[in-house]
């Protein structure tokens, strides 16, 4: 049954399963930065969710669907943080062990809570072929089933209900959703979720992604998956490379990917945090800054961006 990809039955089905243990997170509005970027914007609020993130949602979708044999045997994943606080919060829900392997310049923040939601860390060298050689030796020695950060459609169809709440909730016909892409979960997600729930004219999906690490971007312009091989970016939850379920879906239903620089990044995340008064990190400032290089583009239209997650070391501020 997950190897489907998510249809609307399975994203609704999804949100069903996942309703009773998640915050429906807000919607908010800001004057000034709709002045700034000569639009309407509305921002789904993910940095209010449970763990900080969106990740909750695709990970207890899927922690949620497993058997009880595979529960007793615990989970696992990589993750550099969002995604390790989801999964550890799902296993903590559903009782069962959670082993997660997070990279050694994973935000201390993120490592902290983890821990206090239970989960055993197996920390490893910060490259893509450590987390996957850490993860196998967890897996071999304790039987785990492995949950993937992105490329699980039980996970993407978990993703799919922020949008799915985006849209039954916000007081608008959307133009254009955002929502940053690293390994794909959220963009695939959202651009279904914007296929199947529109209440109107579709929305145009747009993924938004780090110029230091543009793999989603090359590979959307090229039709075929470009690896992540040596990202560089203050971004630390969009250094992935995208994943091929996600791809699929992406390359089906998504618009365009629009890239921004760290500075736009900084900037736009400084934004956030000065006039709307909320708490984003790096990661979650990427649509925003893309939007404002593409201003024109977006000019008088309603626009929805995912804020994903408000998880920062506070020691580790990137603006004074």
């Amino acid at each position: 049954m997950h190897d489907i990809i998510p249809n609307e039955g399975i994203i609704r089905e999804a949100h069903e399963r996942i309703r009773p243990y998640l915050h429906r997170t807000p919607i908010f509005t800001n004057h000034y930065l709709d002045q700034l970027t000569g639009c309407h914007l509305f921002f789904k609020c993910e940095n209010f969710q449970k763990v900080g993130a969106f990740k909750a949602r695709g990970g207890l979708n899927t922690v949620l669907q497993l058997t009880p044999d595979e529960l007793t045997r615990g989970v696992a994943t990589h993750s550099s943080g969002n995604h390790a606080q989801g999964l550890a919060l799902a296993a903590k829900t559903a009782q069962a062990r959670a082993y997660i392997v997070m990279p050694s310049s994973a935000p201390s923040i993120k490592k902290a809570a983890v821990r206090d939601y239970g989960a055993e860390i197996i920390e490893c060298e910060p490259t893509l072929e450590a987390r996957e050689a850490t993860l196998g030796e967890v897996v071999q020695k304790t039987g785990a089933t492995v949950v993937h950060p992105y490329n699980d459609h039980r996970v993407i169809a978990g993703q799919a209900t922020a949008a799915k709440e985006f849209l039954e909730d916000v007081d608008a016909e959307l133009d254009y959703l955002l929502t940053p892409v690293g390994g794909g979960g959220l963009l695939s997600g959202t651009a279904l979720a914007s296929h199947y729930f529109p209440g109107g004219p579709i929305p145009k999906v747009i993924g938004c992604e780090p110029e230091g690490a543009d793999d989603a971007w090359q590979s959307f312009h090229t039709g075929k998956l470009v690896p992540q091989l040596h990202p560089d970016t203050i971004a630390d939850g969009l250094r992935t490379s995208v994943g091929e379920k996600p791809f699929k879906i992406i390359q089906k239903y998504v618009t365009d990917i629009l890239l921004a620089d760290d500075m736009e990044i900084v900037a736009a995340m400084r934004l956030v945090w000065e006039r709307m008064k909320i708490i984003i990190e790096p990661s979650c400032a990427v649509p925003l800054a893309a939007l404002l290089r593409h201003k024109e583009r977006f000019a008088g239209k309603n626009v929805g961006i995912i804020l994903t997650g408000g998880n920062v070391d506070l020691a580790q501020l990137p603006f004074q």
